[in-house]
């Protein structure tokens, strides 16, 4: 596959960075994008802020994000790219960036695959800059250079990628049904009944976590132990974790007071942010920012971590702190709730299991098919794998068959 060198410049009719201000979550009107929302590749929605028409108006001063443009996320994490699908309207939230491809050089859904490569995105990163946050310019990326095959190729890549994309998006949209019916079926049975009566001690045991020496290399891994920190929960929208970003050695976690968690713990996030919620698919450690709760046999998982859920914003009013709130061991224990019977927690538990392992297998397949877009992207751009050829059904079915 011949391809031209460009640069990002050179195919965008506009480079634009996001309006500085920030909007308050009116609850209704426009959907406002921020770094949260912008996936890799297409757009996540759900839980998404919106506003009002009149912040709409004023957000949008600078560029109105139209059907085919690319949402950069410039923090938090930085490097996202995602395309504004048809039919929607939406506005910049904070450190977002706004890319109009030409369409006369480059096909929108080619861009937003190149950008998302691993290579790309590494390129990004690097030209990030920030003594604290890690965030990338508009200046930053102007002449980052692009390879461009003809338009017909870029066309058939995307659409290739496309397939896979579109499965994705149909596991993420059962699991959020899932989701919904999870808390409905917890909120018909648990919410709004007698008055507070326990704690969560009564639920379950509060665990911290702690973090090896970062001065010593030997504690940490690739392939060891799971050791899982805020930032981890903050680059994904996945319920059930096993590993971050590093796992810790044997002789990192001898080095300090760090617990295994075992699979069914439900992790919450006590400061910077607090309220990160997920379950542990395997047995893993956290770093210090957590206060992670496992929960009582007889009460089980499904029910603490609904209760989490749903609680999350009263537990991160109960957090102190001069520099950033947190929530300590003993707030989280202390905090209030009805008991649930034990009888109803043991026929939810027993109804939400399989859900919870659909969810679990889900995301799994997600990742996977993930995997599979990664490695296809540089090898289809690239021509090493030429685009008529791709038997996609058969490549992803050997692909998923292989875990």
């Amino acid at each position: 596959m011949a391809c031209e060198q460009v640069t990002l410049q050179d195919v965008c009719e506009l480079i634009v960075d996001c309006p500085h201000t920030s909007a308050k979550d009116e609850g209704v009107g426009y959907p406002l994008i921020r770094t949260p929302n912008v996936g890799r590749g297409r757009l996540i929605l759900t839980d998404v802020h919106r506003v009002s028409q009149d912040v709409y108006e004023r957000r949008v001063s600078r560029a109105v994000p139209r059907q085919g443009d690319l949402i950069l996320a410039r923090e938090a994490p930085a490097g996202n790219v995602a395309i504004v699908s048809p039919g929607i309207e939406v506005c910049l939230g904070q450190r977002t960036m706004l890319l109009r491809p030409d369409s006369s050089f480059v096909v929108p859904e080619y861009l937003n695959y190149y950008l998302n490569a691993p290579e790309q995105r590494d390129r990004m990163l690097r030209l990030a800059n920030g003594a604290t946050v890690s965030h990338i310019n508009v200046a930053d990326i102007r002449n980052m250079p692009v390879q461009l095959p003809s338009r017909g190729e870029q066309s058939k890549v995307a659409e290739l990628l496309n397939v896979l994309d579109d499965k994705i998006d149909l596991n993420n949209r059962l699991n959020d049904y899932l989701e919904q019916c999870l808390l409905a079926r917890y909120d018909h049975l648990f919410r709004g009944a007698g008055t507070y009566n326990g704690t969560i001690s009564d639920i379950g045991d509060v665990v911290g976590g702690a973090t090896p020496s970062k001065k010593r290399p030997e504690y940490y891994c690739h392939e060891g132990i799971g050791w899982i920190t805020p930032k981890d929960l903050s680059n994904t929208t996945n319920k059930f974790v096993a590993h971050g970003a590093d796992d810790i050695t044997r002789v990192g976690f001898d080095s300090c007071s760090i617990k295994k968690l075992p699979a069914g713990t439900v992790l919450f996030s006590s400061r910077a942010p607090i309220g990160y919620i997920a379950i542990a698919s395997d047995e893993v450690t956290t770093n210090q920012g957590f206060k992670s709760i496992v929960p009582h046999k007889e009460i089980g998982t499904a029910f603490v971590y609904c209760f989490l859920v749903r609680n999350k914003d009263r537990i991160a009013d109960a957090g102190s702190g001069t520099t950033f709130p947190e929530v300590s061991g003993k707030t989280m224990a202390g905090i209030e709730l009805t008991l649930p019977n034990i009888n109803l927690c043991a026929k939810f538990e027993e109804w939400a299991s399989p859900l919870l392992e659909e969810q679990r297998h889900l995301e799994d397949e997600n990742r996977q098919l993930e995997d599979l877009r990664d490695t296809l992207l540089p090898k289809l751009m690239s021509g090493e794998i030429d685009v008529s050829k791709v038997d996609l059904t058969q490549l992803t079915n050997n692909h998923l068959a292989d875990y």
